[in-house]
């Protein structure tokens, strides 16, 4: 296994929007305003191959094994979030969707770790650790001093990974009404 990361391309949206809707679940109808999956898959691969909000390609790198993706990360700064979201809503609001608010998953301040995902049959190789490694490694070269993400108080086996990997919770946090633990790690 040789693996590489590499920015996402709006043709790699054929393996990435799988893995954004495994990652973010009921989430993805939320952003989209849509509920069947196949409309949920057309629109998210729709904002997957725009270049202004958080799931752009822009925003998105792949981690990949012999040319096959098998891992992404969607990585933004949170003083960008604001204008990203801004535009996910004038999307929404254009094809008549039910009206959305967008909770700020990050502080100004800090790089942030949207989505990580790796494909079923990948996971448990490091591939998940590369690419927070690699979210680090971004960071650094930026200037920044946090990176923060959000993962679910239920979701303690991650809790305990991102620890392991020098997070801290933070804060509490709330994103559609669901309870969040705000983790940073500061360099």
């Amino acid at each position: 296994m040789s693996i590489t990361i590499r920015q996402a391309q709006p043709q790699d949206a054929h393996a990435v929007v799988p893995l954004i809707i495994d990652a973010i679940g009921e989430i993805a109808n939320r952003l989209t305003g849509e509920q069947s999956t196949e409309a949920v898959r057309q629109e998210l691969t729709t904002l997957f191959q725009r270049d202004d909000n958080r799931h752009s390609y822009l925003n998105t790198f792949v981690a990949t094994d012999d040319g096959q993706i098998v891992g992404i990360l969607v990585y933004y700064y949170g003083a960008h979030a604001i204008a990203m979201d801004a535009n996910l809503v004038k999307w929404l609001e254009a094809k008549n969707a039910p009206s959305i608010i967008i909770d700020q998953e990050a502080h100004e301040d800090e790089a942030y770790i949207d989505t990580v995902c790796v494909t079923p049959e990948a996971r448990g190789k490091g591939i998940g650790t590369l690419l927070l490694q690699y979210a680090e490694d971004l960071t650094k070269q930026h200037g920044y001093t946090k990176l923060s993400l959000n993962v679910e108080t239920q979701k303690e086996d991650a809790r305990r990974l991102y620890e392991r990997l020098g997070f801290v919770i933070t804060e509490p946090w709330s994103i559609i009404d669901e309870p969040f633990h705000h983790m940073v790690k500061q360099f």
